[in-house]
């Protein structure tokens, strides 16, 4: 009788398991950092391109002064409904380069280093952005933002819709937030009835709306007001308003 023969089996290797890609802890922490940096770049671009036609409903600076007061007197109104010397009386007030610069003025920039100042280095572009995006206060951080959106505003929006921006959300005393509650604030009368004085005397309480008066000024802020109805019509007359008049 024939012994069976064993026959042998083939024994399967067992690959080796695939090895598991392992993510360091801080490696995924830059990774999601730089992401939402990115997204939050993102966010801020649209924010600000936006208000080039959406007018901006309120801003952190004018939410801030609501819950101190209680309320504010503000309302929104086109620059095609402010009297036109209204525009060339701020500009000459606060920033008289306006149509030359692309929204640092470095003239002044340097002037104000010069005499160990700041007042006057500000443009109304950068004003505008500081009011509509960003908070009051000096510190880097928000002078770093301010460098930054400031060309971005210079090169998405007119001249003329900055300058409407900033007229529509600059404080002309407590509460009183925008040139149309100013006028009505003051004098009694709509924006786009503004005198030449009037106007002028407006533009003078801007750098201190809450320590100066344009119906009560005193007699050095009427020198400083004959001196903006003097600049006023001097840029019209030279052309630094072109970039901005109808």
């Amino acid at each position: 009788m024939a012994v069976p023969v064993a026959r042998k089996t083939k024994t399967s290797r067992s690959k080796p398991a695939p090895a598991v890609r392992r993510i360091s802890p801080l490696r995924f922490l830059r990774r999601w950092l730089i992401r939402a940096l990115l997204g939050a770049a993102v966010l801020l671009a649209v924010w600000v391109v936006s208000y080039k036609v959406i007018n901006p409903p309120t801003t952190a600076y004018i939410l801030s002064e609501k819950r101190y007061l209680g309320e504010i007197d503000r309302q929104w109104v086109d620059a095609d409904l402010v009297a036109p010397v209204m525009l060339r009386s701020v500009v000459a007030a606060e920033d008289a380069n306006f149509c030359l610069h692309t929204g640092f003025d470095l003239d002044a920039i340097k002037t104000a280093i010069d005499l160990g100042a700041n007042r006057g280095a500000s443009t109304i572009t950068q004003q505008v952005v500081k009011n509509a995006f960003l908070w009051h206060g000096r510190n880097w951080g928000r002078k770093a933002l301010e460098a930054l959106l400031t060309p971005m505003v210079e090169m998405t929006w007119s001249k003329r819709r900055i300058l409407e921006v900033y007229l529509n959300i600059a404080e002309f005393d407590e509460g009183v937030f925008g040139v149309h509650a100013a006028a009505w604030h003051y004098f009694g009368i709509g924006p786009e009835s503004l005198s030449a004085q009037q106007a002028a005397s407006l533009a003078m309480v801007l750098p201190a709306p809450k320590a100066r008066s344009a119906s009560n000024p005193t007699s050095s802020q009427q020198r400083r007001i004959a001196l903006i109805q003097d600049g006023a019509q001097l840029i019209a007359k030279d052309g630094r308003a072109a970039c901005f008049e109808d």
